[in-house]
């Protein structure tokens, strides 16, 4: 059986939804995709992430004139990843702000990101030519900025490590609204290619102490009432706690692709039905594999890299499928 590399073989376009999820906020989110969050005021849009390439980006662009003709004041970017930063320059936005480790990121390894993702999930790519180069930030905080956007507050955090060493929500205090970035995905499963497991779930819990009433997760369904995002917070830390545990069982048996052999079919019975599960899963499993062995820092990865791991652990799949 030929494993298709990635996510080469998905050709599929994802429903876009549009939805208001209080007064003048709203959450694109498209069946597993990356979501966009959009906080429209009178003197100017707040838009956070911004899909992988400017052609991508029309279709939240044109939900956004329906509404409201106001500028585009701000980007925020979540993380430093390809898919979410490098449609920034379709909003012609007066600042784009990161945090100080996704700066640094996209300084370190932004370019190989790059190529990288687009050999991976071309789908999410398309229009790449309208990429004008990397995304570069144009106010970079360390911990906390407090905007406002007419007279709602708007605090861009960074609350520790996890999918990546600069992850950075969005929180809306008067509607207890959480963008997650991809810090908190929910069914979608989350890649851990560039991540701090252990280190992830303390920054977890950081997140899910401000007690979201609406959370839009990196990927997946927008979650309303306090029990929803109980729940996803609940599964999140779960999968994040088996894919480090259950890799470092496997390590006991050899090298990575004993270790795969191990993991995989074990984390597909719990999460197999998952969005891009077969696609993140290589990643994840070869980052956990790093980490349960002191690599505490993660490699980059480059297109040569990516092809490397899934020809290591391609036959592994084919034993356990």
């Amino acid at each position: 059986m030929t494993v298709a590399f990635a996510s080469t073989a998905d050709h599929q376009d994802q429903q876009l939804y549009f939805e208001a999820i209080a007064p003048n906020i709203y959450a694109a989110t498209a069946e597993g995709d990356p979501n966009v969050l959009v906080i429209i005021g009178k003197s100017g849009i707040m838009v956070v992430d911004t899909t992988a390439t400017p052609a991508m980006a029309q279709p939240v662009i044109e939900k956004i004139r329906e509404i409201s003709d106001a500028p585009f004041k701000y980007v925020v970017l979540s993380h430093y990843h390809a898919v979410r930063t490098l449609g920034a320059s379709a909003y012609d936005a007066q600042a784009i702000i990161a945090s100080r480790g996704t700066f640094d990121l996209i300084k370190e390894r932004g370019q190989q990101d790059y190529d990288s993702e687009f050999e991976r999930f071309p789908r999410l790519f398309r229009g790449v030519d309208s990429i004008p180069g990397l995304t570069w930030p144009t106010i970079v905080f360390e911990q906390k900025l407090q905007i406002f956007i007419d007279d709602l507050e708007v605090r861009i955090l960074h609350l520790g490590k996890g999918h990546t060493k600069g992850d950075t929500v969005v929180w809306i205090p008067k509607y207890r609204i959480m963008f997650g970035g991809d810090a908190i995905d929910y069914r979608s499963t989350p890649y851990c290619g560039d991540a701090y497991l252990k280190e992830w779930r303390e920054s977890l819990r950081a997140i899910r102490s401000l007690e979201p009433a609406i959370l839009v997760p990196g990927r997946g369904s927008a979650l309303l009432g306090k029990e929803n995002c109980s729940a996803a917070f609940d599964e999140m830390d779960e999968y994040l706690a088996d894919v480090y545990e259950i890799t470092r069982q496997g390590t006991t048996l050899g090298g990575l692709k004993e270790a795969f052999d191990y993991a995989y079919p074990r984390l597909k019975e719990k999460y197999g039905n998952w969005f891009i599960f077969e696609h993140c899963i290589p990643f994840s499993i070869s980052r956990a594999f790093d980490e349960s062995q002191g690599i505490t820092e993660p490699r980059i990865w480059t297109a040569e890299r990516d092809k490397e791991l899934w020809r290591e652990v391609h036959r592994a799949t084919e034993k356990n499928t």
